[in-house]
C-alpha cells in the first residue's frame, strides 16, 4: 500500500516531482502479480512502460513519462483500480501539465477501446488486465468507442495503452528510476 504520507496529498495541496518520485519508489513494493506467483512490482511494471515508450517513440519524452507515471494512483487514495487512472491524472497534472495528465487518464479508457476494437489484443491481455477490465468498464459502446476516437490524445494513448500491457514482463531487466531524473525534470512545470 501507499506510503502513509500520500493519504492526504490530492485534498491538502498540490504534487511535487519528489512526491512523485517517492510513489515510484514506494511501487517497489505494490504487488503487480496474477495470481500466478509471479513477481511484479508497480515500479517495475512502470520502468518497462516507459522503456518500450522509449524506444518506440524517442523523441517524445512527454509520451515516456506517461508511461513512467500512469499507474501511479494505484498508490494513492481511494486504492480502486477503477479510480486510479483519474487519480493519478489529479496527482501529476501540477507537475507535469496537460498532456501529460490527458495521457495518464486515458491509459484505462484506451484498453476498453482496444479491448473492443482490436480481437489480438484483448487474446494478448495479462491475467490481471483482464480481471480489472470488468472493474473499469468492459468494452466500450458504439458512442465511447466514437468519443474516444474524436480524443486528441487518441494516437498516443493507445500507444501508452500497447507499452503498458507489454511491461509485464517479471524480472525483465531494464534501466532503474535513476536514469529518467532527467526526462522527469525536463517535463516538469516551472
Amino acid at each position: 500500500m501507499a506510503a502513509p504520507r500520500f493519504a492526504g496529498l490530492l485534498s491538502s495541496r498540490s504534487a511535487s516531482l519528489d512526491d512523485v518520485l517517492d510513489g515510484l519508489r514506494a511501487g517497489r513494493t505494490f504487488d503487480l502479480s496474477d495470481g500466478t506467483g509471479a513477481d511484479h512490482g508497480l515500479l517495475d511494471h512502470s520502468l518497462q512502460t516507459a522503456e518500450l515508450l522509449r524506444s518506440s517513440h524517442p523523441d517524445d519524452l512527454a509520451l515516456q513519462v506517461a508511461g513512467l507515471v500512469h499507474d501511479i494512483g494505484h498508490m494513492l487514495p481511494p486504492h480502486r483500480d477503477d479510480a486510479h487512472a483519474d487519480v493519478a491524472a489529479v496527482f501529476v497534472r501540477p507537475v507535469f501539465g496537460d498532456r501529460i495528465a490527458e495521457l495518464v487518464r486515458l491509459h484505462v479508457p484506451a484498453k476498453r477501446y482496444l479491448v473492443t476494437t482490436d480481437p489480438d489484443y484483448r487474446a494478448g491481455l495479462h491475467r490481471g488486465s483482464v480481471i480489472s477490465l470488468g472493474q473499469q468498464g468492459g468494452d466500450m459502446s458504439c458512442p465511447e468507442i466514437t468519443a474516444f476516437e474524436a480524443e486528441p490524445l487518441f494516437g498516443d494513448a493507445t500507444a501508452l495503452r500497447r507499452a503498458d500491457e507489454a511491461g509485464k514482463v517479471p524480472g525483465l531487466d531494464v534501466p532503474g528510476l535513476e536514469t529518467w531524473l532527467a526526462t522527469l525534470q525536463s517535463q516538469q512545470l516551472r
